[in-house]
């Protein structure tokens, strides 16, 4: 009987220490994830950040290539040089016009290129379109079609010295447009053969915002 007892007691021992080595056990493996989680944090950490600068750069790039279509084809920015244009415009006013799907419209101001006869870009206005006539009387004012233009913009009246090389009336050729300067006797434009008829291709685009002076800011009609 005490062999028995004695032998019980022994396999009680043995099962109580297997049970106290397999509860060890977990919390072992429960204490490696653990590091092993700890170790990767960082990694995890510097994916994230490269990522996120990666996706700011792209966005930057983005903006930049946006900004570039708008004032490559959209708007632009030009300087006004010169006095032809005074009094609505002044030498050194900075102004915005707009270039995508324009037609030039008669009393548009706009930006003729390098290519209209003086090898430099102008800012002028559109007196008449193709199949229209101008005229200009012995008052110095101007008519097209006839009609005569009410021109509260302009400085003065066109003085004999600076009717052109033209002799009126003359019809706009199609696809051409006559411009002239708000200061007729200081502008050359199409009444001079150095200009005469633009060609609608030449036009860069219309102005439509003066930029600077801030005390002048505003739209441009």
């Amino acid at each position: 009987m005490d062999e028995l007892e004695k032998t019980l007691a022994e396999v009680q021992s043995a099962e109580l220490q297997q049970e106290t080595s397999s509860d060890s056990e977990p919390s072992d493996t429960a204490a490696s994830e653990e590091e092993t989680a700890t170790d990767e944090q960082p990694g995890k950490k510097a994916h994230s950040l490269k990522t996120e600068i990666i996706e700011w750069v792209k966005a930057f790039v983005f903006a930049g290539v946006i900004v570039a279509l708008i004032f490559g084809f959209v708007i632009r920015p030009v300087e006004v040089k010169g006095h032809s244009m005074e009094p609505t415009l002044q030498n050194s006013d900075r102004l915005i016009e707009w270039m995508l799907f324009y037609t030039p419209k008669q009393g548009d101001i706009v930006i003729l290129s390098e290519k209209t006869g003086l090898d430099e870009a102008l800012v002028k206005r559109v007196i008449a379109t193709e199949g229209q006539t101008v005229e200009i009387n012995d008052e110095g004012e101007v008519l097209v079609d006839g009609v005569l233009l009410d021109e509260d913009y302009i400085y003065e009246k066109i003085d004999q010295e600076h009717y052109g090389d033209w002799d009126y009336p003359v019809t706009v050729p199609e696809g051409c447009i006559f411009v002239m300067g708000d200061n007729r006797n200081h502008s050359t434009d199409s009444r001079f053969v150095e200009v005469g008829f633009v060609d609608v291709d030449e036009v860069i685009g219309k102005v439509v915002l003066r930029l600077s002076p801030l005390s002048s800011f505003g739209l441009i009609d």
